[in-house]
């Protein structure tokens, strides 16, 4: 047998898989496990299902499967991951103590069969669960193939609205208002006669008009993430009392979340992601940068490299119908995606396709034919590229001098009151993130109210809701130097989604050097936006008529035109602030002007950009002590050839680290081709 490899950091840039010893036949484990070993895989997660394997009865725990299934892992030199299974409270438990499972807020109960099925606000399943846990981590602490935890699986806002999660509710409506005096006033419970008189009245908002008031249902979303992170803080404790040295992360999915993750990341050491780009031919266009843009958030939850807990393999189907398979190269590349936006480690779900089960058709690595493909085989060709680059990358990560400011606030806010019916806060962020990266611009997606040293850019979108100490540190950012974007809809309301009674952008007007004398909110309608230099573009969503401040230091950069009738008022400025500045966009330009204009900031602030990417075409630099490392990527379904300029135009002349040649005076990559290049 081969020898155990030596064992890595969790900041080794390596490859891995997903697997479920518990659905296969013992006979089969070290087939499995010697087959991955040759395929490249370095480390595997386990166990985030398999409460009834661990726990069969109340208090009857079963580790000798688990224990035999991480020592062969061990023996091949592989590390592992555990998954702590409370996603899955095991049918003895339910039956046992039913204020496990989530009450809906129609009342129904989301009863076990599936996945998902536990309340967070459940006192029985923080017990159990955290009983289970502390043995889990007391048994694996000093078996050297454990490495690290992966709390639960997938969070996410399960509204439950069980009376142990109403108890809880009216527990943090306390704690944060004090009195009911309090509470009535910032929610303005006045309206439509809401006003309560006694502690007892505060429920969740259990069904019922989906209009109900903006201030609680706000609060109601924080009370849950407040829960969640409570939920994972009692499991991260069983695991630290015991394994100190092991590390912690979550697998986050499917952005938007309406749960924060940065609350929920607090805690962690570092961030995870299930990465499944979409494979359907129409979405060829925008899946490249769907991915990347959910890639930079995952970085952004701890502004750290992260993992990727669960990529692609094959066909997703099981909770939809099945897309298309992967072409060639397509789990390749997508797998360099994210090493080069700052993956550290790889993981692939999974490495069997399952023939039982709800998720029979989610194509792991191997079909069920049981016979290695295609698929593995470029999942070894990854591996072994990412094994030979590896010392090298150790280390490194993405540096971005600009920052797009993300707020779970603001998309619960603007989720509950729509604003039109073409307005989206996750889609306006993609917007201004997919221009940025068919610029070539590296760009970091971070929480609004981290701080702002180092960037040179900032761009926030939608700060529908603002307070002093978010307005004075965005201020404080241009005054210093900095250019920042403010958008329409910036200063509506208060923290508690109160509207504020003053001219908008509100607490942002000086900064801004404008003020909005009138909206409309155009929705869908598309109006026409007219340049200072004569062109013209396209707009909707949103039209805030600007009123300059007077003097030099604000300038009209576009105007609306066409025959609205508000043509020819400002759409579009730029103020001078202190030694920085702020551009105020009133409205939602199309994709072109939006290109033009970060293109125009990237110049005037000296900023490395690629300006012409083919369609597809993404670019990104991982820097550290060993170098700079520019990844170019084709993640598009068509060959392109195309020059890189500026400072990238002398790396590329080089020799390519994956293919060992020099690409002359274009850059040639086939459909799903990738190449390296040291800067």
């Amino acid at each position: 047998m081969t020898q155990p490899q030596k064992r890595l950091t969790y900041e080794s840039v390596r490859m891995g898989v997903d697997y479920y010893p518990e659905h296969w036949e013992e006979a089969l484990w070290e087939e499995d496990v010697s087959l991955m070993q040759k395929s490249g895989v370095a480390v595997v997660r386990i166990g985030e299902f398999a409460w009834s394997r661990m726990e069969p009865r109340d208090g009857e725990f079963d580790f000798g499967w688990l224990d035999r299934a991480i020592d062969l892992f061990g023996r091949y030199g592989i590390d592992v991951v555990i998954g702590t299974p409370t996603h899955t409270p095991p049918r003895w438990l339910t039956d046992k103590h039913p204020d496990v499972l989530p009450v809906f807020p129609d009342g129904s109960v989301y009863y076990p069969g599936v996945r998902g099925h536990r309340c967070f606000n459940s006192r029985s399943l923080r017990r159990y669960g955290e009983r289970l846990i502390d043995k889990l981590a007391e048994r694996y602490a000093g078996h050297p193939a454990v490495i690290g935890w992966q709390t639960d699986n997938e969070f996410s806002m399960l509204d439950s609205q069980s009376p142990q999660a109403a108890e809880d509710f009216r527990d943090w409506a306390y704690r944060k208002y004090g009195t009911l005096d309090n509470l009535n006033r910032e929610w303005g419970t006045v309206v439509w006669s809401g006003e309560y008189s006694d502690w007892s009245e505060i429920t969740p908002p259990l069904g019922g008009s989906p209009y109900q008031n903006p201030s609680f249902l706000l609060d109601f979303a924080r009370f849950q993430w407040d829960t969640v992170a409570d939920f994972q803080n009692g499991q991260i404790a069983a695991i630290r009392k015991h394994c100190p040295n092991h590390f912690i992360t979550h697998n986050f999915h499917s952005y938007p979340q309406r749960l924060d993750l940065y609350k929920v990341g607090e805690a962690l050491d570092f961030a995870s992601f299930d990465y499944y780009p979409n494979t359907s031919p129409d979405k060829a266009a925008t899946s490249p940068y769907s991915g990347a843009l959910s890639l930079d958030v995952t970085r952004g939850v701890k502004r750290k490299n992260f993992w990727i807990m669960e990529q692609l393999s094959g066909s997703p189907g099981a909770w939809m119908p099945m897309w298309r398979m992967p072409q060639p190269g397509y789990i390749r590349a997508y797998a360099w995606q994210a090493i080069a936006r700052g993956a550290d480690t790889v993981v692939h779900f999974r490495w069997r396709s399952a023939p039982i089960g709800a998720e029979q058709f989610w194509h792991g690595l191997i079909d069920h034919s049981s016979v290695p493909g295609r698929r593995l085989a470029e999942f070894a060709q990854t591996s072994e590229e990412v094994r030979r680059l590896a010392p090298l990358l150790e280390g490194t990560a993405p540096e971005a001098q600009v920052a797009i400011l993300m707020s779970h606030e603001q998309l619960e806010a603007l989720r509950i009151q729509k604003q039109t019916d073409n307005f989206d806060y996750y889609e306006n962020i993609k917007e201004y993130h997919r221009a940025l990266t068919k610029l070539g611009i590296g760009c970091d997606v971070i929480d609004w109210r981290q701080p702002l040293e180092g960037y040179r850019v900032v761009i926030a979108p939608n700060l529908y809701l603002l307070d002093e100490e978010a307005a004075e540190r965005l201020c404080r950012f241009a005054a210093d130097g900095g250019t920042l974007l403010l958008t329409a809809r910036t200063g509506v309301k208060n923290m508690n989604n109160v509207c504020v009674m003053r001219p908008l952008p509100g607490l942002l007007s000086d900064c801004a050097g404008v003020t909005v004398r009138e909206y409309d909110p155009l929705g869908s309608d598309i109006v026409r936006l007219d340049t200072e230099e004569g062109g013209q573009f396209a707009c909707s969503q949103w039209a805030d008529i600007l009123d300059p401040v007077e003097g030099e230091r604000t300038e009209v950069l576009a105007r609306y035109g066409g025959h609205v009738f508000f043509a020819g008022e400002a759409a579009v400025t730029r103020h001078e602030f202190g030694r920085g500045e702020t551009y105020y966009l009133g409205t939602h330009p199309e994709e072109d002007y939006l290109r033009s204009l970060l293109l125009r900031i990237a110049m005037q602030r000296g900023l490395a950009c690629a300006e012409g990417l083919p369609a597809g075409v993404q670019i990104s630099v991982r820097g550290g002590d060993s170098g700079s490392y520019l990844f170019v990527l084709n993640l598009g379904r068509e060959a392109r050839k195309f020059r890189l300029g500026g400072i990238y135009a002398e790396a590329v002349r080089g020799e390519g680290l994956l293919s060992g040649e020099r690409p002359g005076s274009e850059l040639e990559l086939p459909a799903y081709g990738v190449e390296i290049f040291r800067l």
